[in-house]
């Protein structure tokens, strides 16, 4: 018994061995003449064969996201590769690159880019966001009147548009205020005007919004003081050249205009709720008393008159009669 056992678990062994050499020499025959391939399909139709399946795919990812073109956001692709496991013959190419050119061939390109709009018309485009502050920057400086109406706008479309430089965009769509006939006769002077140096610390709430009167060098800031005044700065001084028009910061009725001591020529406005605005050292006066005007009308030019040492606008901020600092509201 114990005979016929050792005899048969020897065939056994024999036979496993004579198998493991069949699978291997089986194995190798098949590693010598085949390899593990992908097969691709795109929408179903066959388009080529890859070795390595996770490269050409991030490849095919790299581009959906990034695209090849200056100014691509990203690329709709309706159709991705299918992949399927198989072995063939070592001689049979790879397609790698046509299988990517395949894909690109089913992708559009979506653009990135910016449209400057005034009211909610698109007027010129740009290539990034910077390009686009710095127009709406330069039309801050240069004043343009239809600044609340001009926005940025950010675009993905699949058509390209033409970019214009800073320059030229300014250019389109600047608009300068309309011109007024500076003369100051006829103008109807007097009122009152609060002269308190009592300042108000803090910040008043006056409830509107203020632009600046005009663009220029901050001479002499509020509450300082100087050998030139009895009381510390009721104002903001900002420095320009004689005849610069002022504009109103706010729209109000005009309540005083006229000479007034030390502050010379002086326009005053009333806004409500006991807030006015002040321009003083005026060389001409365009508003009279009682005159209702709007914001950014000109009322007034700069001068040196008063007590002034060189041409510059005195503006005031005053609620209830006390002067608050400008510039918890403008420049």
């Amino acid at each position: 018994m114990l005979k016929k056992l050792t005899i048969h678990a020897k065939k056994t062994i024999k036979f496993i061995i004579l198998a493991t050499i069949s699978i291997f020499l089986i194995v190798g025959a098949f590693a010598f003449f085949y390899k593990p391939t992908y097969s691709v399909s795109i929408n179903g139709e066959h388009v080529g064969y890859t070795e390595n399946k996770s490269q050409l795919q991030e490849k095919i990812n790299d581009y959906i996201e990034n695209g090849e073109e200056e100014g691509v956001a990203f690329v709709q692709v309706n159709s991705l590769p299918e992949y399927k496991l198989c072995l063939l013959k070592k001689n049979v190419v790879t397609n790698d690159d046509e299988i990517y050119n395949d894909v690109k061939k089913e992708g559009t390109p979506y653009y990135r880019y910016y449209a400057i709009a005034e009211n909610n018309e698109e007027k010129a485009y740009v290539t990034s966001f910077e390009k686009a502050e710095t127009i709406i920057n330069q039309l801050k400086e240069k004043e343009s009147t239809n600044l609340n109406e001009i926005t940025i706008v950010e675009k993905y479309e699949a058509e390209k548009q033409d970019f214009v430089e800073a320059e030229t965009a300014v250019a389109g769509l600047y608009k300068e205020a309309p011109k007024v006939d500076l003369k100051s006769e006829n103008i109807k002077t007097g009122g009152s005007a609060n002269t308190s140096t009592k300042l108000g610390s803090g910040k008043a709430n006056i409830g509107i919004s203020l632009i600046r009167p005009i663009s220029g060098i901050i001479t002499s800031r509020f509450g300082v003081s100087s050998r030139i005044r009895s009381s510390n700065h009721t104002g903001l001084d900002i420095s320009a050249g004689t005849g610069t028009p002022i504009k109103a910061a706010a729209g109000g009725t005009v309540s005083f205009s006229g000479r007034k001591g030390s502050f010379g020529n002086m326009i005053a406005i009333s806004h409500g709720n006991g807030v006015q605005t002040y321009y003083c050292h005026c060389s001409k006066l365009y508003a009279s008393v009682g005159q209702s005007v709007s914001q950014g009308q000109v009322i007034a030019a700069v001068g040196t008159t008063g007590n002034s040492t060189g041409p510059h606008l005195h503006l005031e901020v005053r609620v209830n009669g006390t002067p608050y600092n400008p510039q918890n509201y403008v420049y």
